[in-house]
């Protein structure tokens, strides 16, 4: 769909989402002198900021605390230059060579290269009740929300590396963890497996679904489960229920114009980040289902700035050379 209203402002290259991705990109971007402007998003410093410690990003021995790093990634990136500010991209518009972009609904922005660091978002298990108590008592974030259930019995659900780690977080806050795996073994590394075994105060469920969030009409009570093999219910008093089951790429604003898979993630060209589009990269975990690491997704950023500086420059060329012929 076009965006029928005027840009304010125009921009050389404009920066969607934060991030590892997107910052490092604006890094790179900033130090080529394209005057990046860099959109956060809704979640400023994307996932990252909902995680405990980052220990698997090179240059960090001893670890570091997601949301510090995402602190440092944007101080980097403001330092060279690049303009951060908070907002997010409501609507898009490729189909013209200046590329818009509408910013919280109202502000349109033209750009002449777009970089996509949109990042993912938590799935759900999609129970009304989930819903209902969501703020209440269910949360996608253990590390923002599992202060609130110090000394409690919580439950979460999920086999991941990600499952793992909030697992062990809560672990080390809450009484009692119940680790709701739903076939019967883990689909996280084997170095969170472990650490999810070693814990003693998290009690694995396997082959164990949930069926529906118990509440009081205010907080969560407790959580009704079943065993997709015995089928047999039961209840788990629990006053906290967490779901890390997964992401879904935030690339929603971009149907029509960006080419994708079934799953929602945008499809690059091989070795690039260049999309469908001329001028529109994609970096990070909007066009990565395999790795989808901090580090993978700061090396996508990187391309992304590189490959948008020189599609810059041979627009520049192109433009001069126009002007040479039209003075001749």
């Amino acid at each position: 769909m076009k965006i029928t209203k005027e840009s304010t402002e125009h921009v050389k290259c404009l920066i969607i989402g934060s991030g590892p991705a997107g910052y490092t990109a604006a890094i790179y971007a900033a130090r080529a002198d394209l005057k990046p402007v860099l959109y956060t998003g809704i979640e400023p410093g994307g996932q990252l900021t909902q995680t405990t410690d980052v220990e698997n990003f090179p240059g960090y021995p001893n670890g570091i605390l997601g949301p510090d790093m995402m602190d440092e990634f944007k101080e980097q990136a403001e330092r060279f230059g690049t303009q951060v500010r908070f907002g997010y991209a409501s609507k898009v518009d490729f189909s013209d060579d200046v590329h818009k972009v509408e910013i919280d609904g109202s502000t349109v922005i033209s750009a002449d290269s777009v970089i996509i660091a949109t990042g993912a978002s938590a799935k759900w298990l999609g129970l009304p009740s989930e819903d209902k108590y969501s703020g209440f008592g269910v949360s996608a974030c253990a590390v923002c929300d599992g202060f609130f259930y110090k000394g409690q019995e919580v439950a979460i659900v999920g086999a991941g590396d990600t499952a793992a780690e909030e697992a062990t977080y809560l672990a080390k806050i809450c009484s009692k963890v119940h680790m709701l795996v739903r076939r019967d073994e883990f689909r996280a590394s084997k170095t969170m497996e472990n650490r999810v075994l070693n814990t003693a105060n998290i009690e694995i469920h396997y082959h164990t679904e949930t069926k529906e969030v118990l509440g009081d009409g205010q907080v969560v009570t407790g959580v009704k489960v079943f065993n997709n093999q015995t089928m047999e219910e039961k209840v788990l008093d629990v006053t906290g229920f967490f779901v890390a089951i997964g992401h879904k790429p935030n690339t929603d604003i971009f149907k029509g114009f960006l080419e994708m898979d079934a799953n929602g993630y945008i499809i690059t060209q091989p070795d690039s980040t260049a999309t469908n589009i001329k001028g529109v990269f994609a970096s990070g975990d909007v066009q990565d289902s395999v790795y989808r690491q901090a580090v993978t997704a700061a090396g996508t950023g990187c391309m992304a700035a590189l490959e948008a500086e020189r599609y810059l420059a041979g627009i520049e060329q192109y433009e001069q050379s126009e002007q040479t012929q039209s003075a001749v």
